[in-house]
């Protein structure tokens, strides 16, 4: 689709159809994206949610439990029991902030950096599974971070997305 083509949004009863709705294609496909992800991670011994947490510590680290959830959208409980798991896996360790105990700081071991060169294929693999261009994914990934962005700003009703 060009950048100038336009959907048309459904009116009437066809407005509630489950169908014609973002939330539930982007739900539905976020579900599919992490079913197809299981089988990889598996072989990694990792869950989809410890996948995105290395993801960012491959990025960065040390990072606060605080700055880790903010960035994977997560709050501090549902992050701890993930972070203890992976600590007892030996891919990372939690220790409290020297300069303020308030903090816990997250780094990886060597096992933990270690993978990365492993993981490398994982984001092939399930290129290769969703059957998908390299244009189409640029695409896509650009539409959705638009999205996003919008999202963050608080949308807006006057710009379409």
């Amino acid at each position: 689709m060009s950048e100038k083509e336009e959907v048309a949004i459904p009116g009437g009863e066809e407005l509630l159809k489950l169908d014609n709705q973002l939330c539930f294609a982007l739900y539905s496909s976020s579900r599919g994206i992490t079913r197809l992800y299981r089988p990889v991670l598996s072989e990694f011994g990792m869950t989809y949610p410890q996948y995105l947490a290395m993801l960012v510590l491959w990025e960065k680290e040390p990072l606060t439990v605080k700055e880790l959830g903010e960035r994977l959208f997560l709050d501090s409980g549902t992050l701890t029991p993930l972070l203890k798991r992976m600590e007892k896996q030996g891919l990372l360790t939690r220790e409290r902030s020297q300069g303020d105990e308030r903090q816990v700081l997250i780094n990886l071991t060597e096992k933990g950096k270690k993978l990365k060169d492993k993981a490398q294929a994982i984001p092939l693999k399930i290129a290769d599974q969703v059957n998908i261009s390299q244009s189409e994914f640029i695409s896509l990934l650009t539409s959705l971070k638009k999205l996003m962005k919008k999202i963050d700003m608080g949308g807006s009703n006057n710009s379409p997305i």
